[in-house]
């Protein structure tokens, strides 16, 4: 946990400008002190703009499976990584993201985010968080959001209750379905949130048209998912080389290209990539160093992206 304290405490302390990366150095990036970082709007609490996405992580009790994982974790946590998102519909994932934080030691180090998908929300919520708890060995979570808006008033009530005794920091809740966004914009004005979850990618702007700029208005923080379309956007660039221009940014690979452009809006916090192997680990974390696009650059990006 990055703070162990209530989010109550932590707006008394006025403690939010805090950087709270992880200790550690990796060989082919500059240190974690260099990560470009963003603050929570409701607390101001600082997080590196690259996350960890671990849908992929239900591997089970494959211990080969697991030991790919447990060093990809590892060097994103040496490389000053800290925000983890995942929830109990990613299979096992919670369970083994357990063991893994558990046998590395490096749970204080980390802002643990899960979800919870219960309908009717309550108590069934309650339950259900009462078991990630169990799953990722952790007393308390940084971050609970809504998954999908299933079960959302209720839930939130839930999470308020957990909040207000320490064992939950902020809430949120999280979509990746633009059918949903009408809906997701209402709860977004109707509920005092700390966090929204959404899709977006050069790919798919839609978020940009409406959410990101509530999200501002709003003061909530944004975790962009599906920064790479599920991988379909790989598939549009093909082998299509990296424009001249993107080094202007430091842009040296399409992962970063893409995630400098999502991260690079002014409205999004981070970016929760899934990286299951080192080399996705340290491809990501570029984007988390150097300049970020500007408005202009970022039109120019759209541009180019359309022109495939």
């Amino acid at each position: 946990m990055v703070m162990k304290i209530s989010r109550r405490d932590f707006n008394k302390a006025g403690l939010g400008a805090i950087s709270l990366a992880a200790l550690g150095t990796g060989p082919a990036l500059a240190g974690p002190e260099h990560l470009i970082r963003k603050a929570i709007p409701s607390t101001g609490e600082l997080v590196p703009v690259i996350g960890l996405g671990t849908n992929r992580y239900g591997v089970g009790d494959d211990a080969d499976k697991r030991a790919v994982l447990r060093v990809a974790l590892e060097r994103f946590h040496k490389l000053g990584g800290t925000f983890i998102d995942t929830a109990p519909m990613y299979r096992s994932s919670e369970a083994v993201l357990g063991d893994l934080i558990a046998d590395l030691g490096i749970r204080d180090d980390l802002f643990l985010a899960t979800k919870a998908d219960k309908e009717p929300g309550g108590e069934a919520t309650g339950q259900q968080m009462q078991l990630s708890r169990e799953r990722l060995k952790t007393e308390a979570f940084d971050l609970m959001q809504v998954h999908n808006l299933r079960g959302t008033r209720d839930a939130l009530a839930k999470m308020r209750e957990w909040q207000q005794d320490g064992r939950i920091r902020y809430i949120g809740i999280t979509t990746s379905r633009a059918r949903q966004y009408e809906a997701f914009e209402e709860i977004m004005r109707s509920e005092d949130l700390d966090f929204i979850q959404i899709n977006y990618s050069l790919e798919q702007r839609g978020a940009a048209e409406r959410i990101l700029p509530l999200a501002a208005e709003r003061g909530v923080a944004v975790i962009v998912n599906r920064a790479f379309g599920g991988g379909r956007i790989f598939e549009a660039v093909g082998e299509s080389p990296l424009p001249d221009w993107a080094k202007d940014f430091g842009c040296a690979s399409w992962a970063q290209f893409l995630l400098k452009y999502v991260i690079g809006h002014p409205a999004v916090t981070l970016s929760i990539p899934g990286m299951t192997k080192v080399h996705h680990v340290d491809d990501n974390f570029g984007a988390a160093h150097g300049e970020l696009p500007d408005a202009t650059q970022r039109k120019r990006q759209e541009a180019f992206f359309d022109s495939l």
